[in-house]
């Protein structure tokens, strides 16, 4: 009896052994996997770690509760291609041929004119001005609920010219890897963009893993009516916010109430976006997605109509931002490549 008393204490302790060697190897194994396997190892990679180690670790000097973790991402060249031209002026563009047939007059009226033309280079001088003005035309006098179908539509259908894939097709991998690693990490994503904020929420969720109401974006005004159909918001032909350039911080605080620790972008109107997050107390973070790849993707940056990057990397260095070379530090751009 003593023997096997014995005997089975030993088998135990073995089985334990055996137990706790497991768990620990499980756990450097999970310890050893790479969150970011798009990402070439460089500066780019390391900077991300390294800062998410730092903010997260409890008792280190930089740690940041989770309730605090934001995480801001401009949309347009930074978590999708954004060439040769912005996802939704292509939406606008479409909607101006499909209503032009009511519109008569837009045959000779600029821009509507070049539109119908084809004509981007008297697109491209309409500026500002001519952009906002067919955006109002083919965005207002509906719903919020008619325009979310129309939008949803259009998004399922239409195709990338270069590439001949549904837009949705073109997110960048390395960033779809870095919004997983940074929730993984208690942080909160939010996109802030210059697109319109009911143009992407119907999609974000499916696309990014963003909630609709964790979407920022610039808005026309709404009008809350009863008609037939019942209680409805309808899509007034008026600018709410134009959440680019200083836009972006005044919807960050607006929308989210939180000044985010991370902030991530790919072109001068995300420079004050850049500047707001990194220019608190703390361990902060400012990331600008260079396009330099003009095989795989693009590469564009200080004259580009689209995505202009030119005060904002010039500003990198002395911001302490790091600066993502497409070419360099990714390893593939889309997940089809």
């Amino acid at each position: 009896m003593k023997g096997s008393s014995v005997d089975r204490r030993t088998i135990l302790a073995g089985l334990l052994v055996s137990a706790a060697t497991l768990s620990v190897s499980g756990r450097s194994a999970r310890a050893q996997s790479d969150p970011l396997p798009s990402w070439n190892e460089g500066q780019a990679k390391t900077s991300i770690l390294d800062f998410v180690s730092a903010v997260t670790r409890e008792g280190a000097p930089d740690f940041v509760p989770a309730p605090e973790r934001i995480a801001t991402f401009d949309n347009d060249g930074t978590l999708w291609c954004e060439q040769p031209m912005y996802v939704q002026l292509a939406f606008a563009l479409d909607r101006v041929k499909a209503l032009s047939a009511k519109h008569p007059k837009w045959k000779q009226k600029q821009p509507f004119k070049a539109v119908l033309d084809n004509d981007i280079a008297m697109l491209a001088k309409a500026g500002e001005k001519g952009l906002v003005e067919l955006v109002m035309a083919t965005h207002a006098g509906m719903t919020t609920a008619e325009f979310e179908q129309i939008a949803s539509e259009w998004i399922g259908s239409a195709r990338h010219p270069k590439y001949d894939k549904p837009y949705t097709d073109l997110v960048y991998q390395p960033m779809r890897e870095l919004l997983a690693y940074l929730r993984a990490n208690g942080f909160k994503t939010f996109i802030v963009s210059g697109g319109g904020i009911e143009f992407m929420r119907p999609w974000s969720e499916r696309i990014y893993g963003i909630l609709p109401e964790q979407v920022v974006g610039s808005s026309i005004k709404t009008q809350f009516k009863v008609d037939k159909d019942g209680a409805v918001l309808v899509r007034l032909p008026t600018i709410d916010l134009v959440d680019d350039g200083p836009g972006k911080p005044v919807g960050i605080n607006s929308h989210i109430g939180r000044r985010p620790i991370a902030a991530f972008g790919n072109s001068d109107g995300d420079f004050q976006m850049l500047q707001w997050t990194t220019g608190a107390r703390g361990r902060r973070f400012g990331l600008l997605v260079h396009h330099t790849d003009a095989e795989r993707e693009y590469a564009y940056d200080r004259k580009s109509p689209f995505g202009k990057l030119d005060k904002a990397i010039d500003a990198a260095g002395a911001n302490g931002w790091t600066v993502v070379s497409m070419k360099d530090d990714w390893k593939r751009v889309f997940s089809f490549q």
